[in-house]
């Protein structure tokens, strides 16, 4: 069977579009999220109006990860890596073109039998002028109808159910409307946003995912989460923005499409368990020999093959893209997913010190698409052999203390706590274990000691979960631009082997990791500041171009390397100071910055510094 991402992708090459690379699991100068959640994610600014260096037609198959997923994760249908076809129209084709492309894309591509794609539409609001969006509709009836199948609307579905027939719905705001700061009512003056319609793919009542839903006695519809339908793909037409008075249109229509790759193959293959997928099958053989257990046997052991499966396909694509497992923020669920691995697989009998081997099968699926997995191989390995080292040192020790402490009573926050910083177990571990002896513990009270030891609570970090573009009010501006003068002020005092290996911008501060083997001297820091700050009094123009990668590299520029670029680039010069690979935003003169102070520099990890600073 031809993969599905590279058919999805030469489909839109094919029609115009501009292939680029996946960005990193990581975003860069996004304080808002600790991960790229989405495939829009890093397509945000270019349909908020700036120019894409490869023009207006885009696609790509974008590395996804969602930490509030990972409790989800044990089901057939939830997983926390996952590659988001995408496709995007910069103020160039519109509805016609995109409906029209992706039923040519799913019913002759890929061959899925139109008789069993739903779609929904928005039912549009009154109250807020925004019509409903009869356009989309009727485009997709009519190609139903193209294939020989009378497909009728439904208005109502989510009080009516499925009436005969029906396969295009009409859903509000809540289910069909896409702007980052969600329905129409939430958004602030100057968002934009828009209708989308989804696409859905209907496993079958002969399946008896209906029957057997604990919805089985309300209304079946395409939204109901009854099991029998799947979300593939979702349509965005962001076509209004927010004003004072109500909505207008916006001068530039965009389209955004953003589609699973794993719910596209568990429907081509009829199979709701997105688990049997191709994209599985080697890890999950691989897991089969050494468990000596057949995937889908039993349930129990289904559900460890599941989170085994998952959370190492994840922690091997995360560690590819700068991750290492630490207490705070990335490093911290990368910790968590490793760590509930080896309990997963410990369930399904899996020798100790197995892990770092399901490296491999990872590594041979996704090779073709993400060769640099090739090159990482034995330093992915390494960590996960390491953590796993380190859990084991203190799980058995650990294990015993958790139910020593269930016999005597419930289990508090402050136990909580102190298994997480004696036995090294995440508080959600610690959580899973005493749920499943029917017990509960003060997640808050837990928190409130994790806060003290400023520990990286779950609490704290939900906010950091949700996707979105970076800040890009005028101090977070200053703060990016000054990374760029960092950086080099940092080549010239340390050396060129220095790199960026992440950076965190907010409106107070700008945080700077880069690869460096010691901790940085008093006097190094003062020279770092200095140089900084006579770039600044310089007031040095800032100016960009977009040019062929080569030719940018063969000029100096700098960036973060083990990302992917495309053919083109957009680099950033300051004066004759600094050139770097970078998509903005940035000040057009030093000059507006301020005073550069470095207030911290730290160890980040191995062989890793971190610099926090901020301008005065």
């Amino acid at each position: 069977m031809k993969d599905i991402r590279t058919t999805y992708l030469e489909f839109f090459k094919d029609r115009g579009h501009t292939i680029i690379p996946s960005a990193l699991l990581v975003p860069d100068n996004d304080p808002t999220t600790l991960f790229t959640g989405s495939g829009m994610q890093p397509i945000v600014p270019y349909l908020l109006g700036t120019l894409h260096p490869l023009g207006s037609r885009i696609t790509d198959s974008q590395k996804c990860f969602r930490a509030q997923d990972i409790e989800e994760v044990g089901d057939n249908r939830h997983t926390t890596f996952f590659e988001m076809l995408g496709n995007w129209s910069f103020g160039d084709y519109f509805k016609q073109e995109q409906i029209t492309w992706m039923w040519q894309f799913l019913t002759k591509e890929i061959g899925l039998d139109p008789k069993y794609l739903s779609f929904t539409c928005f039912r549009g609001n009154e109250a807020l002028g925004i019509p409903k969006d009869t356009e989309s509709a009727l485009l997709w009836q009519r190609l139903f109808a193209e294939s020989g199948i009378e497909a009728k609307i439904g208005e109502d579905p989510e009080r009516t159910g499925i009436e005969e027939g029906e396969k295009i719905f009409y859903y509000s705001e809540k289910k069909n409307w896409w702007s980052r700061a969600g329905i129409p009512n939430n958004m602030p003056e100057g968002e934009p946003g828009g209708p989308d319609t989804e696409m859905f793919w209907d496993f079958g009542i002969s399946l008896g995912l209906h029957e057997k839903s604990p919805w089985k006695d309300k209304p079946c519809h395409v939204n109901c989460d009854c099991g029998r339908f799947m979300e593939i793909g979702n349509n965005v037409f962001m076509e209004y923005k927010k004003t004072a008075s109500g909505f207008e249109k916006l001068a530039q229509k965009n389209v955004d499409f953003g589609g699973g790759l794993e719910r596209l193959i568990a429907a081509k293959g009829n199979n709701p368990d997105m688990f049997y997928g191709y994209i599985f099958d080697t890890l999950r053989h691989t897991i089969e020999e050494l468990a000596q257990k057949k995937y889908g046997e039993d349930e129990k052991y289904t559900y460890a093959f599941r989170v085994v499966m998952d959370h190492i396909r994840a922690g091997v694509f995360l560690i590819a893209d700068g991750v290492v497992p630490s207490n705070t923020d990335q490093g911290y669920v990368l910790r968590r997913l490793l760590r509930r691995a080896v309990r997963y697989a410990d369930i399904l009998g899996i020798t100790s010190g197995s892990l770092a081997s399901f490296v491999i099968p990872v590594k041979e699926t996704y090779q073709q698409s993400y060769p640099y997995l090739e090159d990482k191989e034995e330093y992915i390995s390494s960590i996960i052999r390491t953590e796993e080292a380190k859990f084991r040192e203190t799980l058995t020790r650990g294990i015993k203390e958790l139910e020593k402490r269930l016999s005597n009573s419930i289990l508090t926050g402050i136990d909580a706590f102190e298994l997480f910083s004696t036995y090294g177990f995440p508080f959600e571990m610690t959580e899973e274990i005493v749920k499943e002896q029917g017990k509960s513990i003060n997640r808050v009270a837990f928190q409130k000691e994790f806060e003290k030891h400023q520990e990286l609570s779950r609490s704290a970090s939900a906010g950091k979960f949700k996707g979105g573009l970076a800040d890009q009010s005028e101090m977070s501006v200053k703060y990016h631009t000054a990374t760029h003068l960092l950086q080099q002020a940092l080549r010239e005092v340390l050396g060129n082997h220095i790199a960026q290996k992440g950076s965190n911008i907010t409106p107070e501060r700008l945080r700077f990791d880069f690869s460096h083997p010691e901790k940085m001297t008093d006097e190094q820091k003062r020279q770092v500041e200095d140089i900084v700050n006579a770039k600044i009094e310089e007031r040095l123009v800032v100016t960009y171009q977009d040019l062929p990668k080569e030719e940018a590299e063969k000029l100096g520029a700098i960036g973060l390397f083990e990302e992917k670029y495309g053919e083109k680039v957009r680099v950033y010069k300051i004066g004759d100071f600094s050139l770097e690979f970078c998509g903005g935003p940035h000040v057009k003169n030093t000059g507006t910055l301020g005073h550069f102070k470095i207030v911290k520099e730290e160890a980040c990890s191995a062989g890793i510094r971190r610099i926090k600073a901020i301008l005065e």
